[in-house]
């Protein structure tokens, strides 16, 4: 049982497990979020952790370990070669995933450089549900170009569609037929698809995925970072899936793909990633550049106690008393959001509850950044620390020409066994007060802005002295106290 129901009538989200360990928090005076997020340039991934209070920027290595996971890393083996520690992980994702041949790295980044590097080549197309920042970059580091075939419900904001993650199967098609196969390096499906709300995929569509890519000899491959989400929706939205155990859902859609890679920060509650390969010649083509960039091909980069802990944290992921953690805390989230007219991506989707800049902040121009400047705001109204996924997550091209995102997102992450819900609803209530207070909150504009990846550090100014009146409103409504 995963909900209770109290007397008033009123469905809560439950945690399945209790506090054993705890750190403590530090919520700031806004005066002092105020200097804090100035220093970091109004990037909250310059901010110091010991400046924020409720840290929703990522799940990625952030998630709460169990007990089973600590005592694992005890009996962690430390060879270089031949490890035991090797060995469990590779059996385990062999259990599940039903894939012979695993390649360790230290994250999904790295996994996707040895996948770019074994397999793109200039003029090469990759078509996708939808782009990751550093898949994406990978891809086009290595001369390759990004297809993204999202279907058109996965574009829209609000929806009652339960699989908005969906591969527009028409347009896979009408790539394929234009370009040819031999063009297509391979064909990823990113379980759920991150940028656009963490929304998933469904049995149905990875099923078709699969039969097409093999029917036209091309290359399947599936991001698995946030797939434990993604299980929980093919279990709860899907009625082939209704009946499955998660193992079962799990291999069903792993059986749909030629490599499956992930990253253990997300899946497995761990520090590490890696490589799962289906056919041993695919595998060879890509072995020997785990040790030329990880390290030996039995720990490719991580601690062996991470890869104990993650051996266990895969294990849990096949519970669904786990998995149904963060996609029903999000609901909740974004249900009482919801309730107070705030805007946010819907349905629900994993990793985090998804605030619409666009719709929250109006009247800023997409040029100006609403979703960075919602998540500055956001910060000096609470202490709470979201990311922005929008225009500033993009890059500008070739000729310095700045692409606008098709969604303005500030994901407010939800780490699994990490928050309670009395914190959760303190953000609800300091979203609900700064919606208040909209009209306030102005754009930003680059001040230092990197060729690559620039909105993990790059620096920004306000457009205008609106923070100023921001925190004159807040003192006048709550006190410098909080």
């Amino acid at each position: 049982m995963s909900k209770v129901n109290f007397f008033s009538g009123q469905q809560l989200p439950l945690e399945m497990h209790k506090v054993r360990i705890i750190q403590k928090l530090n919520l700031l005076p806004i005066e002092q979020r105020r200097q804090a997020i100035e220093g970091a340039g109004y990037n909250t991934f310059l901010l110091q952790n010991s400046d924020v209070f409720l840290d929703m920027l990522t799940d990625s290595g952030v998630n709460a370990m169990s007990d089973r996971q600590q005592a694992a890393m005890l009996i962690a083996d430390d060879a270089y070669a031949g490890s035991a520690t090797f060995t469990r992980l590779h059996d385990k994702l062999a259990e599940i995933f039903g894939m012979q041949y695993f390649l360790p790295a230290h994250q999904g980044r790295a996994a996707e450089h040895i996948l770019g590097q074994a397999l793109v080549r200039p003029g090469t197309l990759v078509p996708m549900n939808y782009h990751f920042t550093t898949s994406k970059a990978h891809i086009t580091a290595r001369g390759g170009d990004v297809l993204e075939l999202i279907g058109e419900a996965g574009l829209q904001v609000t929806s009652d569609e339960p699989f908005k993650g969906d591969l527009d199967m028409a347009a896979l098609r009408r790539v394929v037929e234009q370009h040819g196969a031999e063009k297509i390096a391979y064909v990823r499906v990113e379980a759920g698809t991150n940028l656009i709300g963490g929304q998933p995929v469904s049995l149905e569509n990875f099923r078709e995925i699969s039969e097409y890519c093999r029917a036209q000899g091309v290359l399947s491959v599936l991001d698995a970072s946030l797939l434990a989400d993604n299980l929980y929706f093919n279990k709860t939205r899907e009625p082939q899936c209704r009946d499955l155990s998660i193992p079962e859902i799990t291999r069903a859609i792993a059986d749909c793909f030629d490599i499956i890679y992930f990253s253990a920060r997300k899946l497995g509650f761990g520090r590490g990633g890696g490589i799962c390969v289906r056919d041993e010649t695919l595998y060879k083509l890509m072995r020997g550049l785990v040790p030329m960039y990880e390290g030996f091909l039995t720990y490719g980069g991580m601690s062996v106690r991470e890869m104990e802990a993650i051996t266990v944290g895969l294990d849990e992921t096949m519970d669904e008393d786990m998995i149904n953690q963060g996609p029903q805390f999000i609901a909740h989230m974004i249900n009482e959001l919801q309730a107070r007219g705030i805007p946010v991506i819907t349905p629900a989707g994993g990793l985090g509850a998804h605030l619409d800049a666009m719709r929250f902040l109006p009247h800023v121009p997409q040029a100006q950044y609403p979703a960075g400047a919602l998540a500055a705001a956001l910060y000096v109204a609470s202490g709470v620390r979201g990311m922005e996924r929008g225009t500033l997550s993009e890059q500008r091209d070739a000729d310095g020409v700045e692409p606008l995102a098709n969604m303005e997102l500030v994901r407010l992450a939800l780490p699994r066994r990490v928050f309670t819900l009395s914190q959760v609803n303190y953000a609800i209530d300091r979203i609900d007060w700064l919606y208040h207070q909209r009209d306030l909150i102005g754009g930003l504009r680059f001040v230092e802005e990197p060729e690559i990846l620039r909105f993990f550090y790059g620096r920004l100014a306000p457009v205008g002295d609106w923070v100023d009146e921001l925190v004159a409103a807040f003192r006048a409504d709550l006190g410098s106290s909080l």
